[in-house]
């Protein structure tokens, strides 16, 4: 029973891990693009996602992208 609790713990880990790792990296991108001047370019694809996941999503996913939208469509 150890063995399989210890399996699961490293597996959560390994996956908070990479979401870690991916949200560093996708930060990363996003403040290259701005400091580059292009940061319509990732306000552009952000509202496709965005807008996607409304069309598409689930009822957490189209509350979070419909929140997305609107700050968006704020500025």
């Amino acid at each position: 029973m150890e063995t399989v609790l210890d399996l699961l713990l490293i597996r959560f880990g390994l996956i908070a891990a990479g979401l870690v790792v991916l949200g560093l990296v996708v930060f990363a991108v996003v403040v290259t693009l701005r400091r580059r001047g292009k940061g319509h370019h990732v306000a552009t694809a952000a509202r496709f996602a965005a807008r996607v996941l409304e069309e598409r999503g689930t009822s957490r996913s189209s509350r979070v992208a419909r929140e997305a939208l609107n700050r968006f469509d704020d500025r």
